[in-house]
Formats: C-alpha cells, structure tokens, sequence
C-alpha cells in the first residue's frame, strides 16, 4: 500500500510555540492570545508528488519567513482538514488518485476559502482559463520563476487574510444589528442610503428630532459612526436590514 508523506518544512529552527511551562505561568488571557497568534499566522500548504518540488518551494518561502506544510497528494491533504488557518494553497495539477482540479472542485463544495495557486508543467490555456475561472487565484507554468512564485503567495496570502477580517466584521457587525429596533433599522438603512435626516422624517411621519434620537442610537449600538461605514458594511453583509 502506497504510503503518504506529510512533512512540516521550517528554515527556522526555534519553537514557533511557548514552552508549557511559560504557558502555564502566564495569565490565562495572555496565554490565549499567544495561541490565537499562533493559529492566525498564515500557513502555505504544498501539495505535488514530486517530493523535490515541495522541499524545493518549501525552502524558497520559509525564506520569505513563511511557514509550509508538505503533502504528497490531494487526498492526504483533505483527509488533514488543514483549512483553519489563514494562508493559500500551493498546488499541481497532474497527481494520483486526485487531480489537482478535481481537489480545486471539492474544496470549492465545502466552501474552503483558501486561495489556490496551480503550478504544473503539463497545463495548458484552456486548463488555466477553466481553472481560474474556477476560482483559482493564479495557475503557473513549472518551473516557476521564484520571485514571480513569492509576489504570488504574498498577493494570494493578503487576500486571504483581508476576506476574513472582512468576514469576521461582517459577522460582527450583524449580531449588533440584532439590538437595534424597528424603527432604528428602518431609519439607518435610508440613512446609509444617503436621505437626509427631514427626508426620512417625511418617510416615517416623525419629527427630524426623532430621527436624530433614533440614528444616534443606531450608531451607538451599531459602534459606528457615519453612514459611510454602515452603507459599506450593509453591502459586505448583503444588507441584512
């Protein structure tokens, strides 16, 4: 039976973690936040058969001061359920068992949100077209020019990271919509729509001094304090109002 190598590939040899110990002498809090830290550094996932390629790029990018993780095929790497951290995957196309494309289209199912970088000598346009239409961030001919490789993964990275600091402000931003009431909700959503507050008075019948005690509740609740940034917000979130 074939067996699947996985390994962690570090230029730098020092632990990336705290010892136990200095973990359990810290405040509780303080330990938190070095591990959470730790889980939001971004990780770069290689995965190609060619065990040469992987610890080829591996040394490239812990150069750049990334941290890899090596994987010999697509099933070994979906089996890791490797998704959490933020970063990108580096990714072949011709492999056994699972393609590259075909591990593309099951991570696309469960809604991974991980960038995918395709590097394959055995591509050709219309592959590269289909895949990043696909969603790919990129698709790179073998060999692949290392500075061209590295501007990649770093543009690939802080999309990542962007996408999820915007989700979880999204996310943020909904359950303080749950406080508001009713009528704050009917009010901020015309305010971001950019009416003035006698336009929205008109709307509702009320007075524009209720309005202001209505939207400067909104805000408050809402920690916000322009339309501006409610009206981007309601658009991240596909104005949930």
């Amino acid at each position: 039976m074939r067996s699947h190598n996985i390994r962690i590939f570090k230029i730098n040899f020092r632990p990336r973690f705290p010892r136990l110990e200095n973990l359990q002498s810290q405040d509780p809090l303080e330990a938190s936040t070095v591990m959470e830290s730790n889980n939001n550094k971004p990780l770069i996932r290689i995965i190609d058969d060619d065990a040469g390629v992987r610890s080829s790029w591996s040394f490239l990018l812990s150069g750049e001061n990334y941290e890899c993780v090596e994987f010999s095929d697509a099933d070994t790497f979906f089996s890791a359920n490797d998704f959490r951290r933020p970063g990108c995957i580096l990714l072949d196309v011709r492999m056994p068992n699972m393609s590259g494309l075909e591990l593309q289209n099951k991570l696309k199912e469960i809604g991974c949100d991980l960038p995918i970088v395709f590097v394959s000598g055995h591509a050709d346009i219309d592959m590269a077209v289909n895949a990043v239409k696909n969603g790919a961030f990129d698709f790179l001919e073998k060999p692949a020019k290392e500075s061209r490789l590295i501007d990649v993964i770093e543009a690939a990275v802080a999309r990542n990271k962007a996408n999820r600091r915007d989700q979880a402000e999204v996310a943020d931003f909904k359950a303080r919509l749950e406080q508001l009431t009713q009528r704050e909700r009917e009010v901020i959503r015309m305010v971001a729509q950019g009416y003035s507050n006698k336009e929205v008075a008109a709307e509702f019948g009320i007075s524009e001094k209720t309005v202001q005690v209505h939207r400067g509740s909104a805000y408050r609740k809402l920690e916000l304090h322009n339309a501006a940034e409610i009206a981007r917000l309601l658009l991240l979130s596909g104005d949930p109002l």
